[in-house]
């Protein structure tokens, strides 16, 4: 088997470039916001004339998209990293790492957090590449459910009542990925994860200013509920 051949120095030297631009660009997400966002700013900003940051950025929505990805890598890494080690039958624990990880990268990467769960872009359509990268927490909730299911250990309630069709439809897309489970499961699911980013763009975004001081306790108590809402053991406190 060959070895794998090193980057040439041009190469290196574009990926020094394209990472420039890339800090250059969060640097904008802070100060101005996305929507915002100059190629001119940011050419200006790392030194280079307009044309050239074109070369490896042809729009600004290229750049938008580029930082999109990034945020969604960023958080995706931290929370694979968080769960990485925690044993698969301990559901409770890799539940209550994921979501406590989720809020640690929010809390440390503020503006990146907004890029990708705040209002969205005027004028600006994310692209196929997104897909990916911004699936990588979720399916490891939903790993997390199929594992839980196999081990008999998921409590898998019936809905109140019946659900409406065209939402029948919706879960016939996603039902693959979500393995055995139930569609009632699917849906408890769905609501938890949702609720969980509502927690942290509430704590984030100032709307529990005067409401809540006890941050990280309320954080723990709601999404030890959450979890149980799911239907995963959570008992005892990880």
């Amino acid at each position: 088997m060959a070895a794998p051949t090193a980057p040439t120095a041009r190469a290196r030297v574009r990926a020094e470039l394209t990472q420039e631009i890339l800090d250059a660009g969060k640097a904008q997400l802070a100060e101005h916001g996305a929507a915002a966002l100059s190629l001119r700013a940011v050419a200006r900003d790392v030194g280079m004339v307009s044309s050239a940051v074109y070369r490896y950025f042809p729009s600004r929505d290229h750049l938008l998209t580029a930082l999109i990805v990034d945020a969604y890598d960023g958080l995706g890494a931290t929370v694979e990293d968080a769960v990485r080690d925690i044993r698969t039958a301990d559901f409770a624990r890799r539940w209550m790492t994921m979501a406590r990880s989720i809020r640690d990268w929010a809390t440390a990467n503020p503006h990146e957090y907004a890029l990708i769960y705040g209002s969205p872009v005027p004028g600006y359509q994310a692209p196929v590449t997104t897909i990916g990268p911004a699936t990588r927490v979720s399916l490891l909730m939903i790993q997390l459910l199929i594992d839980a299911a196999a081990a008999g250990q998921l409590n898998e309630r019936e809905l109140h009542a019946p659900l409406p069709r065209p939402l029948r439809a919706d879960l016939v897309q996603i039902r693959a990925t979500f393995g055995t489970v139930s569609d009632a499961t699917i849906v408890h699911a769905l609501t938890a994860w949702t609720a969980l980013f509502g927690l942290v763009s509430f704590e984030l975004f100032g709307q529990f200013h005067n409401v809540i001081a006890a941050h990280d306790e309320f954080f723990d108590a709601a999404v030890r509920e959450l979890g149980t809402f799911v239907g995963l053991p959570l008992a005892k406190r990880p």
